[in-house]
């Protein structure tokens, strides 16, 4: 009997999901209307310790439409990691503004202080850290930087939905911070985005750039976007939203079993004050990343992703030739491993197995 192969990543959409679609299509209101604004203060209260949260279209529409509700334009600079998904300095770059790159710590995958310190220039506006893979990025080091040059910071929170750093949420440290519902991850209401807002005025913004400038019908008062979230995916992310605790400690139960037992290869690591949420559990390869990648599918039917393989200064959207050299050995030697709640114990082990008979073997 030929075993299935474990995926990289899983979707869940149970029944629940399909009632509350169902219902919301029953009622005749599917646009923009009261699940979209019960979302919002449902996900401000169980995520961002009740900051005023705004529903878009998707998560790159949220970090567009955060950075011009916070000011960036052009003539500015946002210090960005390169070691993340294109999103993030795509969306400063959109707002006429200029990413300025700066490399990653080794140890977490997330904007390294220090880097940022030196990429300052008098042109710089902001800070955007990415959370990336579920782990928070170091925001006391950012925000003292932050707050001596006279600079905002702002969060990519995409991939860190229910994450802490000394004990607060990631989502609340921000001018403005932006969490993906796409469906691949921790929740997802089928497409969209979710922006917690610092203050009235930001949210404000945000919620007239998200609807062609119009808080009411036809009285436009900026040149806003088509951005605005569905009461259909508003109703799946309410769902999802009552399942996310426990699918974040499946997350964290699966991560233990496998950096307790996984050999051979760097298991991530969780800094001291911060709580990883495990969007993905990224283990380090050295050697031939992509070969073992490979090993695990065709031998032993265990899925992989490889996020980034290509740093987003060197694409060609931006092609610049900087040295990043950690962000440079994260493109290289990072590779992410099954973490999802869908697994058993059976795919655990296998996982594990799969990994040690592949390291052992190009040792």
């Amino acid at each position: 009997m030929t075993q299935t192969n474990i995926p990289a990543a899983k979707p869940i959409v149970g029944d629940e999901e399909r009632e509350a679609v169902d219902r919301v299509m029953r009622s005749g209101m599917i646009a923009q209307g009261p699940e979209v604004a019960t979302f919002e203060a449902e996900f401000a209260q169980e995520l961002v310790g009740g900051r005023q949260c705004v529903a878009v279209s998707s998560g790159t529409a949220g970090l567009h439409l955060g950075l011009i509700a916070a000011g960036v334009g052009p003539g500015d600079e946002v210090i960005v990691p390169s070691f993340t998904f294109a999103a993030t300095a795509n969306s400063v770059a959109l707002t006429g503004a200029t990413p300025v790159f700066a490399d990653i710590e080794p140890d977490f995958f997330c904007l390294d202080p220090v880097a940022v310190e030196a990429a300052i220039t008098e042109r710089t506006k902001a800070i955007m850290p990415v959370h990336l893979y579920g782990h928070p990025a170091n925001m006391t080091a950012l925000r003292a930087i932050a707050d001596k040059h006279g600079i905002a910071l702002y969060e990519d929170a995409a991939q860190a939905h229910g994450a802490t750093w000394d004990g607060a949420p990631v989502g609340s440290f921000g001018d403005f911070a932006m969490f993906s519902l796409y469906p691949t991850k921790n929740m997802t209401s089928g497409e969209g985005g979710m922006v917690s807002c610092a203050t009235d005025e930001i949210a404000r913004m945000v919620k007239l750039l998200r609807n062609q400038g119009m808080e009411r019908r036809y009285e436009n008062e900026v040149v806003g976007f088509n951005s605005r979230m569905t009461d259909i995916h508003a109703a799946i992310g309410r769902v999802q939203l009552t399942k996310l605790p426990g699918w974040t400690a499946d997350r964290q139960r699966n991560a233990a079993f496998l950096s307790a037992n996984i050999e051979g290869v760097t298991v991530p690591k969780v800094a001291d004050n911060a709580t990883h949420v495990y969007h993905q559990y990224t283990i380090r390869v050295e050697g031939d990343r992509d070969g073992f990648a490979k090993a695990l599918l065709d031998d032993h039917g265990v899925g992989s992703g490889v996020y980034y393989p290509i740093p987003n200064h060197e694409l060609p959207s931006f092609g610049l030739e900087l040295d990043l050299p950690q962000t440079r050995s994260a493109c290289n030697e990072a590779l992410s491993l099954p973490v999802h709640p869908s697994l058993d114990q059976e795919d655990l082990d296998r996982i594990v197995e799969a990994v040690n008979t592949v390291a052992k073997a190009g040792a």
